[in-house]
C-alpha cells in the first residue's frame, strides 16, 4: 500500500441517508452511584461517520459500549434501525483500540477474520473465501496464513478490521482503533477507513481522543464534555470536500477552523471543570 500522506479518496459515493440508524434518547448511564453520562440526546442517519470526541474519562468508551448492548441503558432509550438496544444487536460490529487482546493468537489470521462466520452457518470453504476477500481489501491477502503474534500492530488492527468488516454491519463502533499506532500507520487505517466508508456507505461511530483525526475522517464531531455526568457540548458537521488527503485537506482553511472550533470545545470545558475543583478546595 502506498503511503497514506499521498493517497486521495474520491468523493463518496453513496449519500447520507435521511433515515435514521442510531437514535439515542435522554441516555444517562452509571456504575453505583457515579453518573457517568447524562441526557445524551443524538440522531446518527445512515450512512454518516459520526466522530465522539472528549478528554479522558469524559465516558466515550462508555457511550460505545452501551449502543454495543454491552452495558445495559440504565437512563433512556436506544434504537438502532428502529429496534431497540437489549442486547447486542445483529449486524453490529465493534473494533477497540486493544487489538492484541481481541484477537486469538491460536487461530490463523483467516481463522480470526472468519469466525463471525460460523454463527451465520456458512460451510468453511465459504468462510474461508470471504474473510480471503475481506483480507485481500485491507491489504493482508499475503498474511492469511499467519499468526497474530508474527504481525506488527498496524497489521494487527488491519485484522480486526477485516473480522469486523467481515458481516457486512450496518452499523460499525470503533473505539480509539488507531490511538496505539504510529503517525504514519494511524494515517494509512484512517484512509482504509474512509475508503471502506466511501465504498459500503456502513454507518460508523469512531471514538477518538484526537481532534485532527476526528475532523478528517469523520462527516461530523461531537465533543463530550469532562464527567462526571458527561453530556454533549458541541455538535459540529464537517463540511469539507469529499476527496480527503492527508497533507492537502489538513491545509485547508476549513479543516483548521473546524480543528479550532473542537479544539476550543474541549479545553473550554476542561477549563471549567478545572474551575469547579478549584472552587470545591
Amino acid at each position: 500500500m502506498s503511503r497514506s500522506s499521498h493517497q486521495r479518496h474520491a468523493p463518496r459515493t453513496r449519500e447520507q441517508g435521511t433515515d435514521r440508524m442510531l437514535h439515542l434518547s435522554s441516555v444517562g448511564q452509571h456504575y453505583g452511584g457515579h453518573q457517568v453520562l447524562h441526557d445524551i440526546t443524538l440522531t446518527v442517519p445512515a450512512g454518516q461517520l459520526l466522530c465522539v470526541v472528549g478528554p479522558s474519562g469524559c465516558g466515550k468508551s462508555t457511550l460505545l459500549r452501551t449502543i454495543a448492548g454491552l452495558l445495559p441503558v440504565r437512563e433512556g432509550t436506544i434504537t438502532i434501525d428502529g429496534a431497540p438496544v437489549a442486547g447486542v444487536p445483529d449486524r453490529l460490529a465493534v473494533v477497540f483500540q486493544d487489538y492484541g487482546r481481541s484477537l486469538f493468537p491460536w487461530l490463523t489470521v483467516r481463522d480470526n477474520v472468519a469466525l463471525p462466520l460460523r454463527r451465520r452457518g456458512l460451510a468453511r470453504a465459504e468462510r474461508r473465501a470471504e474473510a480471503d476477500r475481506i483480507l485481500d481489501r485491507v491489504g493482508l491477502s499475503g498474511a492469511a496464513r499467519r499468526h497474530p503474534w508474527q504481525l506488527s500492530g498496524g497489521m494487527q488492527q488491519r485484522v480486526a478490521i477485516a473480522r469486523a468488516l467481515v458481516c457486512r454491519p450496518t452499523l460499525l463502533l470503533m473505539d480509539e482503533p488507531f490511538g496505539s499506532l504510529d503517525a504514519q500507520t494511524r494515517e494509512d487505517l484512517e484512509d482504509l477507513l474512509l475508503e471502506v466508508h466511501r465504498t459500503d456507505g456502513t454507518t460508523i461511530v469512531f471514538v477518538t481522543h484526537d481532534i485532527d483525526e476526528s475532523v478528517y475522517v469523520g462527516d461530523r464531531v461531537v465533543v463530550l464534555s469532562p464527567g462526571p455526568g458527561s453530556r454533549i457540548v458541541l455538535d459540529l458537521p464537517v463540511r469539507l470536500p469529499g476527496e480527503r488527503d492527508q497533507i492537502a485537506t489538513r491545509g485547508l482553511p476549513e479543516f483548521v477552523a473546524l480543528r479550532a472550533e473542537v479544539g476550543r470545545a474541549v479545553r473550554q470545558q476542561g477549563a471549567r471543570d478545572n474551575g469547579r475543583e478549584g472552587q470545591d478546595r
